[in-house]
C-alpha cells in the first residue's frame, strides 16, 4: 500500500481545496459500492494546502451563525466565511497556516473513530517535535504546548468509514483572525503558532511534507508519493 500525497503549491481558496477533496472522497466510496471490485482500491490521500482567509464553522453550528456574526467574520471582505461538515466549532484558516485534509478507509487500516483522531494528534506531535516544539493533548480537541495556548485543531468527518477534513497547524499565522473568535469554542484559551513559540523561518510546505511523512509512519506504510490534482481522476 502507498500514500498519495497532493499538495497545493500556493495559497488558495477554501472552495477548491473542499471540492478535491470531494473528488477523492467520492472516488473511495465509489469504490466500495462495488460488489465484486477488479481493481485495487484507491489509495490513502493526504492534501496540503494553505487558504485565504476564511472562518469556517463544524457541523453542530451550521446554520446557527447569525448573518450579522457572518458579515462581522468577513472582516470588510477580508476573509471568508464558510459552513463545513466536520467536527469541531468555528476556526480561522489562512496563510501560514499548514491544513491537511486526510481522505482513507479506516476499515482497511484497522482503525477505529478514537483511534483515528488520536493517530492525528500523535502525527502533530511528533511533528512539532521534529521542530523543537513540545505538543501533547489536553481533556480539550486539539494540539497544546501549554495548558493555555493551542497549536492545532483538529476537525473531521465520517462517511462509511472513510475520512475527510483532518488538521490545522499553525506555523507562521497571523495570529490576530483568532482574536475575532473564540477559537473552537474555548473560552480564555489562546492559539499559538511555530514561530510564537520561537521557532521562525519555517515554511508550510516543509511542515506539511513532515506531518506527511510521519503520518505515514503511524499506518505503516513506507511508499509516499507526490501527485497534482491534474492527475486525479
Amino acid at each position: 500500500m502507498r500514500l498519495a500525497h497532493l499538495r497545493l503549491p500556493n495559497v488558495t481558496s477554501y472552495k477548491h481545496a473542499a471540492t478535491l477533496q470531494e473528488r477523492l472522497v467520492s472516488r473511495l466510496l465509489r469504490y466500495k459500492a462495488l460488489l465484486t471490485p477488479s481493481s485495487a482500491p484507491p489509495d490513502p490521500t493526504i492534501l496540503t494546502a494553505q487558504f485565504h482567509p476564511v472562518y469556517s464553522c463544524g457541523r453542530r453550528e451550521v446554520g446557527n451563525i447569525s448573518a450579522e456574526q457572518q458579515e462581522y467574520l468577513r472582516a470588510d471582505g477580508k476573509a471568508e466565511f464558510v459552513e463545513a461538515m466536520r467536527g469541531g466549532q468555528t476556526t480561522f484558516h489562512g496563510p501560514g497556516q499548514l491544513v491537511a485534509y486526510l481522505i482513507l478507509d479506516m476499515k482497511r487500516h484497522g482503525i477505529s473513530p478514537r483511534d483515528y483522531i488520536r493517530l492525528l494528534e500523535t502525527t502533530v506531535i511528533k511533528t512539532c517535535r521534529n521542530y523543537g516544539i513540545r505538543g501533547f493533548i489536553t481533556d480539550n480537541p486539539g494540539v497544546w504546548t501549554t495548558q493555555e495556548r493551542k497549536i492545532a485543531a483538529v476537525g473531521v468527518h465520517l462517511r462509511r468509514n472513510v475520512t475527510s477534513h483532518g488538521i490545522g497547524l499553525n506555523v507562521n499565522t497571523n495570529l490576530w483572525w483568532f482574536n475575532r473568535i473564540v477559537a473552537c469554542g474555548l473560552e480564555g484559551k489562546e492559539t499559538t503558532s511555530f514561530e510564537r513559540e520561537g521557532m521562525h523561518g519555517k515554511t508550510v510546505e516543509a511542515v506539511g511534507k513532515e506531518f506527511v511523512k510521519n503520518f505515514a509512519s503511524g499506518i505503516r506504510i513506507k511508499d509516499v508519493y507526490e501527485v497534482t490534482e491534474q492527475e486525479l481522476p
